[in-house]
């Protein structure tokens, strides 16, 4: 299963910005990776701490799809992500990643990547996917970083 590997409590920062232009505000962050259902899924708690609205929580329950490779995943954050979660699909990617993707409001799109390339390191990386009938010349089609979590074993 996906981050079974990585089971356990994290710990590191996090970097937040809402828009492109905007710097990463940075803040203290951890992460608890377990599993469940007989190790069909994978659970990541997480914190973080928005500079103006304070402590943050999130939960990414991530389990295999129905295609071979594919993974499908429901999502909520205290502040992202509130009240009703987000459904998200996705699967692999290159040199130890994974991806996950739901669409929302007209074309947007959310993706939540981990790259657990390395045993003693986690990232997860949260863009906000720019369609391109939005995009300006300060916000371009494509994704940018809304938050990067970067913890190690705690």
């Amino acid at each position: 299963m996906i981050l079974a590997d990585f089971a356990g409590s994290w710990s590191g920062t996090n970097g937040f910005r809402l828009m492109p232009t905007d710097p990463l505000a940075g803040s203290p962050a951890t992460i608890t990776v377990t599993t469940a259902a007989g190790g069909h899924l994978t659970s990541v708690a997480y914190s973080w701490a928005h500079p103006d609205d304070g402590p943050q929580d999130g939960l990414l329950v991530v389990g295999a799809g129905e295609q071979e490779g594919s993974l499908v995943a429901v999502w909520g954050d205290s502040w992202h992500q509130q009240p009703t979660p987000m459904s998200l699909t996705g699967g692999p990617g290159t040199g130890g990643t994974f991806e996950l993707r739901g669409e929302y409001g007209g074309g947007w799109a959310w993706r939540i990547v981990f790259d657990a390339a390395d045993a003693g390191h986690l990232r997860m990386r949260m863009d906000n996917v720019i369609p391109a009938d939005q995009a300006t010349a300060e916000m371009p089609a494509g994704p940018y970083p809304v938050m990067v979590t970067e913890v190690s074993q705690a």
